[in-house]
């Protein structure tokens, strides 16, 4: 059985992870760092998505790496943050070659948090820039990065992390930031939707539950057109093929709907990136299989991860705050 790896832990080497924080506008980005260039691929399952370059990602399109993914507040304006992050890169010479220079290659996806805090600001390419730079291996969860703002279907979303190790040495991660339309958690008894895969010490993050008095109509869904979304990075040391990266996207969007219902709405812009280090050279089958079942279930942790470990924000409640 592969060994589930929480928080930090499930950070796969050759990755790093920056966040830039605003708490005035209650915003802000998240930069996923592979310099040396790691195959990608992504997979749209909202229908209000926000993105940048992820056409690029298409298995038939011609440029197979990045060098970094950013995911973001401020809707379509957070897209500005890529620009910093390319900057950053630049300067290091990290990019796809071209006669020119090096062009860095940053995927972008957003999430809307405009207007949830004091001032209404989004992140620019300052704050990419500085992503990047915070960049590292100790990865902080809950409010920050892209998730500072975030509301998961009533309550206080954020980003969350977890893994796994397979028997067949490969790791598998994934780094989420909730900010659905739907709800993580049944609103009648209170019980997070994706418990189940938990392991033992993530469960110790579940606060009391004796005296929630919760019911639907305490939290009615939100419905305004493209301002929910749930984004993911999942990633693998397993040396995928570009349509195999495709596949582990395709297969991670499950964890999404096992922690989230409804997920994958016509007003959610839900989104996985797929990263697979080494040459791509494809592995088998049954190996891409495994990783895509375990993907999923990365997922799932990584969303409840968020949630539980995320505090409250002016008008927004955290999950444990409801709980009693």
């Amino acid at each position: 059985m592969a060994e589930a790896l929480e928080g930090k832990a499930a950070l796969l080497p050759g990755l790093r992870v920056g966040h830039f924080t605003d708490l005035e506008a209650l915003t802000g980005c998240t930069v996923v760092l592979g310099e040396e260039g790691w195959v990608a691929a992504a997979d749209v399952r909202g229908a209000a998505p926000g993105t940048r370059e992820t056409d690029l990602l298409l298995p038939e399109n011609t440029v197979e790496r990045v060098q970094a993914v950013v995911l973001t507040g401020g809707s379509a304006f957070g897209l500005a943050a890529a620009e910093g992050v390319m900057r950053f890169l630049a300067e290091r010479r990290k990019g796809f070659p071209t006669p020119g220079g090096v062009v860095p290659i940053v995927p972008a996806a957003v999430l809307y948090d405009l207007g949830r805090g004091r001032v209404n600001r989004a992140p620019g390419a300052e704050a990419g820039y500085r992503a990047a730079l915070a960049a590292g291996e100790e990865v902080a969860e809950g409010s920050v990065g892209v998730g500072t703002g975030a509301v998961a279907g009533g309550v206080k979303g954020g980003v969350g992390l977890a893994g796994y190790l397979l028997e067949e040495g490969y790791r598998v991660m994934a780094l989420a930031a909730v900010n659905s339309l739907g709800r993580p958690f049944d609103p009648w008894t209170g019980r997070l939707y994706g418990e189940d895969f938990l392991t033992e010490r993530e469960r110790a993050l579940i606060p009391d539950r004796s005296r929630y008095q919760g019911s639907p109509e305490d939290y009615r869904y939100p419905f305004l057109l493209g301002q929910n979304t749930t984004l993911a990075v999942v990633a693998t040391d397993a040396p995928l093929s570009k349509a195999q990266a495709k596949r582990l996207a395709i297969m991670a969007q499950d964890g999404i709907a096992r922690a989230i219902r409804p997920a994958h709405t016509p007003l959610d812009g839900d989104l996985v990136f797929a990263l697979a280090q080494g040459e791509g050279n494809g592995v088998g089958p049954y190996t891409l299989l495994r990783l895509g079942a375990y993907a999923a279930d990365a997922v799932t942790r990584a969303i409840l991860r968020a949630v539980l470990l995320s505090e409250s924000a002016p008008g927004i409640p955290a999950y444990r705050d409801l709980m009693g």
